[in-house]
């Protein structure tokens, strides 16, 4: 049985309830989503080939604490970069170095920023330079994935509404859905309940109510969805080394519908 708990009088840590935000909490992670969006919007003319992953990870700490925020994953659990640079087959959690990026590769940036205490999650897809059809077919296919999910986002609807519509699309199109890793709640706590996974069936697990944030990022790979995470105990692979490719917002659960706290016009499918 899933618990709630006005997020005003939770403790400062995951308990296992969901929290439910207020319109001041809104507001504030408008703040910090916006901020972060804005920081992926202004790496589309930072990477081109030659660019190096660890050149991306500089350029979003200066600009975080150039706007008086904090990269949520440094010095998480030990992580000592602010962001996640995952390219090709990696499907997640990738560690910034000085690994050059190459003409026809594929790179997600995974940022969060910590704006006066709120976590503004987003991650995005980038071409470097000309990439081969079935690349740029599978970022299509993903961030469309996103917007499907995003759609079932509303009160009454339940997480497993989100992860079927992102599960049967993804599978129509001949791809498939990383089970591994999931969405989850965010707001003052980085990592917070529930889980949102991205595959499922309708009207299973927790029902949305208005107050819930969360994150939606589908990872989806162009071959099987087996992964691996390698010993560095964070990047995590396609056991297959097919592509991967990922999109995240984060969003609000409202009495009608919901709000994308990260929007960016450049995050718009065109299928």
């Amino acid at each position: 049985m899933v618990e709630f708990i006005d997020a005003d009088v939770a403790p400062a840590r995951n308990t296992g309830q969901v929290r439910l935000y207020g319109a001041d909490a809104f507001s504030g992670m408008h703040a910090a989503g916006g901020l972060t969006a804005r920081c992926l919007d202004a790496l589309e003319e930072i990477i081109a080939p030659g660019v190096t992953t660890q050149a991306i990870d500089d350029f979003v700490l200066d600009f975080a604490t150039s706007h008086g925020a904090i990269p949520a994953t440094l010095y998480y659990r030990g992580y000592r970069k602010a962001s996640c640079t995952s390219i090709n087959h990696v499907v997640c959690h990738g560690i910034p170095s000085n690994k050059a990026l190459k003409e026809g590769d594929v790179v997600n940036v995974d940022v969060t920023l910590i704006l006066d205490g709120w976590h503004g999650d987003s991650s995005r897809m980038y071409r470097v330079g000309d990439v081969r059809r079935a690349a740029d077919r599978l970022l299509q296919v993903t961030l469309h994935a996103l917007e499907l999910g995003v759609a079932q986002v509303r009160p009454g609807n339940t997480t497993g509404d989100i992860g079927y519509a992102i599960q049967t699309y993804v599978e129509g199109e001949r791809c498939s859905v990383v089970r591994e890793f999931c969405g989850h709640g965010v707001g003052r706590l980085f990592h917070d309940m529930p889980n949102i996974l991205h595959y499922g069936r309708p009207g299973d697990g927790v029902r949305l109510q208005p107050g819930m944030i969360f994150t939606i990022e589908p990872m989806v790979n162009l071959g099987r969805p087996h992964v691996k995470v390698l010993s560095d105990g964070w990047t995590a692979v396609t056991r297959d080394r097919s592509l991967s490719a990922q999109y995240e917002h984060t969003v609000g659960v409202t009495p009608d519908g919901c709000e994308v706290f990260t929007p960016s016009p450049r995050m718009v499918s065109n299928l």
